[in-house]
């Protein structure tokens, strides 16, 4: 007898014969779209799924929108990184500059022989303590100083002219709260006494004006000494009335006594007394020195002008 067909039996078969999975041979790699079109997840080459899309090692046309997404965001985050690392380096600079260390170039002869035009300086900024001209331009934030430490006498410090309280003057401390300075016959005498000092170079040396130019270690109350020069007796500021020095201010003066205004000189014209608030630091050491004329703009002369057995000089 002949066997009866069976439709729904052949339909069920048919059926299952299209859902089972084909046998691939091995090695067999299934293209991208083909696993797309199967609703399967890709097999990446490491374990497990791959947990971004690496839009370099992609292909072109494997490349989805999350991928072009990825890369400009990407290169927003680049662009904000420099960002931030110019504002911190910025910041790290300025809290340098306001806290410890500024430099400084000496701009004139008037504290010669300790410093020359072109010597590059560093100031110590903590010495005295802080005030608004410790700040680059000086902004009215506060008054006074905070942590203040008064000067010793003999050093070398850096503040801002009274006058103006704007330009950068350097002088060494000569005369503290309290004193009393005069110069009596190319002499400085300090509350009545007169300030030792002795003569190391003869009356042969001259300057470039063909002035004689006489060089002495002077010593100061406390015993600090340093080294000065002047052009001998008969200037304008070797003789001058008695400067008392009130509280919170102090007298300055230049080592190149002759070629030096300082304190000697009514403010109006000079420095005249300074106020404790206007000091910015103390000189601490000459880093670099170069003769006068040298430039930013020749190369040649960073060579030819440069005095190397300046550099590196601890101040005194």
């Amino acid at each position: 007898m002949p066997a009866q067909a069976h439709p729904a039996a052949d339909e069920a078969h048919d059926a299952q014969a299209h859902e089972a999975p084909a046998h691939e041979p091995a090695g067999h790699v299934e293209s991208p779209a083909a696993t797309a079109a199967s609703g399967r997840q890709p097999v990446w080459s490491d374990s497990g799924d791959a947990p971004f899309e690496d839009v370099e090692s992609t292909p072109v046309y494997a490349r989805g929108k999350g991928g072009k997404r990825k890369a400009k965001k990407s290169g927003g985050s680049e662009s904000w990184e420099i960002v931030k690392t110019i504002v911190f380096a910025l910041l790290i600079a300025l809290v340098l500059r306001v806290l410890l260390f500024q430099p400084f170039t000496i701009p004139s002869a008037s504290m010669e022989p300790n410093l020359y035009e072109g010597d590059y300086i560093v100031v110590s900024k903590w010495s005295y303590g802080y005030s608004k001209h410790s700040i680059p331009f000086s902004p009215p934030v506060f008054e006074g100083r905070i942590f203040g430490k008064e000067p010793q006498r003999g050093d070398i410090v850096v503040f801002k002219l009274p006058r103006d309280d704007r330009t950068d003057y350097i002088k060494r401390v000569v005369g503290l709260p309290g004193d009393r300075i005069q110069m009596i016959s190319n002499v400085l005498h300090i509350n009545g006494a007169p300030v030792r000092d002795v003569a190391v170079t003869g009356q042969d040396v001259t300057n470039m004006y063909g002035e004689l130019v006489v060089t002495a270690d002077e010593t100061l109350p406390g015993g600090r000494t340093f080294r000065i020069q002047d052009y001998g007796p008969g200037r304008d500021l070797d003789d001058t009335p008695v400067f008392e020095v009130p509280a919170g201010h102090y007298f300055m003066m230049g080592d190149n006594r002759d070629n030096s205004v300082d304190s000697r000189v009514d403010e109006s014209m000079g420095v005249g007394l300074v106020p404790a608030e206007n000091l910015i630091g103390k000189a601490e050491i000459i880093l670099f020195s170069w003769q006068p004329g040298a430039s930013l703009w020749n190369p040649v002369s960073w060579f030819s002008k440069v005095r190397p057995s300046r550099f590196f000089t601890v101040l005194d």
